[in-house]
């Protein structure tokens, strides 16, 4: 079973993201889930981005880096959407990674030291007409990624929702997301 640390997205440690750590949890894996927003979850995607861009991107990694300290190197990774900033940081740059989920979104790997580790596998999940995966350059940095690493993969679901992953948002897709969730636990249970 793998040892997990799943970060949130920009509305913050929602129950959506709550469960998907339980499900998880469920499944036999050890999962932290830690706040990166001091308590405060937001109603609306755009209250939770003035958020993070006032508290500073590189304060929420840095919550995410602190967090990940104490615990042991071993970790996948998971990130979704703003999560992934902390999740592909730690993945790409912290010895002992065994893995990396993410979820909504991906940055270049030119932002977090340019290579990403032969040794860790990854996947990636996002929607093909997403405004902000597919449309703001997201999937382009996913596929370079994929091109570049030993054990990466690339899934595209149809639709335009962001974070269709969190069931408690609106924009939730039930039938993406079990996709997606049999993606994630079948990633998981081949990691050693």
């Amino acid at each position: 079973m793998a040892e997990v640390l799943v970060f949130h997205h920009g509305h913050g440690l929602t129950a959506g993201v709550r469960e998907f750590a339980e499900q998880l949890r469920r499944a036999g894996h050890t999962v932290h889930a830690p706040d990166l927003y001091e308590g405060q979850v937001f109603d609306s995607l755009e209250e939770g981005a003035g958020y993070a861009e006032n508290a500073g991107f590189d304060t929420i990694i840095a919550r995410g880096t602190a967090a990940a300290e104490g615990l042991p190197a071993e970790l996948v990774y998971v990130g979704f959407s703003l999560g992934v900033l902390p999740a592909q940081k730690l993945a790409q740059t912290r010895p002992g990674a065994k893995g990396a989920l993410l979820l909504e979104a991906c940055v270049p790997i030119s932002e977090f030291g340019g290579a990403w580790p032969k040794d860790v596998p990854v996947q990636i999940h996002g929607m093909d007409a997403d405004p902000f995966f597919a449309g703001e350059g997201d999937v382009d940095a996913a596929r370079a990624l994929v091109e570049t690493a030993t054990d990466a993969d690339l899934f595209l679901y149809p639709g335009d929702r962001h974070l269709f992953t969190d069931s408690s948002l609106p924009s939730y897709d039930e039938q993406a997301t079990k996709q997606v969730n049999h993606r994630v636990l079948g990633f998981l249970d081949r990691i050693k």
